[in-house]
């Protein structure tokens, strides 16, 4: 089934303008959800709204509203709130471009797969791609869905074009209301040095598949067992090891030092092995 688009509009670039479709870029099925079940009868249960002394209320009798004050609010009617909509334009202007690396990675939210229309479109489709790519550059705009403004950023990505959704900088907290316990002085260099190699040994490409979802793994099995009639016994939990103060530096000599042993009897079993070959060679 081919996928179905998010979005259709245009993707304008100054006073050039190209179709293009938004598609989901994430894979939502892969979620697992759950449902709450009322277990004697084994059905779905429902909710009922109520307000504290009256009991359930009817729909009609329901509106928005906002909290300025504990147990304060202004109500909205719906005409109200649709009264400050936007207007869902369908043109993505590209306003602004900046570099990918300037922008806080706190700011993407959702990706999606930004695509030609038509065969018409894939013309300048390609060109915009292969200026922000050859530029290294992110296009800025704002797009309105369902009333709502988003800012998205627009980068080139394989052989198309990424959109993703940002947030916007007041939705984000301050950094400098969570670091405060982290000390302000330099480390020692010695100790920074270890973990430098600790971390280029370990270091590699971006390669997500390696990574498995091993909780969804479980959940699905469980599921399967449980589909089977099998009954699910909780493994032992062993309890937390309480908390130890270590020796930062005695620690990384010890993770160093074990790293360059095991390089080290690589080594010499190869040469081992190389000694042995050129012996063989002479007597032969």
């Amino acid at each position: 089934m081919a996928a179905r688009a998010y979005w259709k509009g245009f993707l304008r670039l100054s006073l050039v303008s190209i179709a293009v479709e938004i598609y989901n870029a994430v894979e939502t099925k892969s979620e697992i959800s759950f449902r709450q079940i009322h277990k004697p009868s084994g059905r779905r249960i429902n909710y009922t709204k109520t307000v504290q002394g009256i009991g359930e209320v009817d729909n009609a009798d329901i509106v928005k509203g906002y909290e300025i004050d504990h147990d304060t609010y202004v109500t909205l009617d719906p005409d109200e709130i649709d009264a400050v909509k936007l207007e869902s334009k369908k043109t993505i202007d590209l306003v602004k471009f900046v570099d990918a690396a300037d922008i806080d990675p706190r700011y993407f939210e959702r990706p999606y797969f930004i695509a030609p229309a038509d065969k018409h479109s894939g013309e300048g489709y390609v060109v915009i791609r292969e200026a922000l790519k050859k530029m290294g550059k992110v296009g800025l705009a704002q797009l309105t869905i369902a009333g709502r403004e988003w800012l998205v950023a627009i980068a080139p990505f394989e052989d198309g074009l990424l959109m993703e959704m940002l947030r916007y900088a007041e939705e984000l907290k301050k950094p400098s209301d969570f670091f405060d316990e982290v000390p302000s002085g330099k480390p020692d260099k010695e100790m920074v040095d270890l973990a430098v190699e600790l971390i280029g040994r370990k270091s590699g490409k971006f390669n997500p598949e390696q990574f498995k979802n091993h909780y969804a793994a479980a959940l699905r099995e469980l599921v399967n067992k449980k589909m089977k009639g099998q009954k699910i016994v909780a493994p032992h939990e062993e309890a937390a090891p309480g908390a130890k103060v270590i020796d930062l530096m005695a620690a990384l000599r010890k993770s160093v030092g074990e790293g360059g042993k095991a390089k080290t009897k690589a080594r010499g079993s190869g040469n081992g092995r190389r000694t042995k070959a050129k012996a063989a060679k002479k007597r032969a």
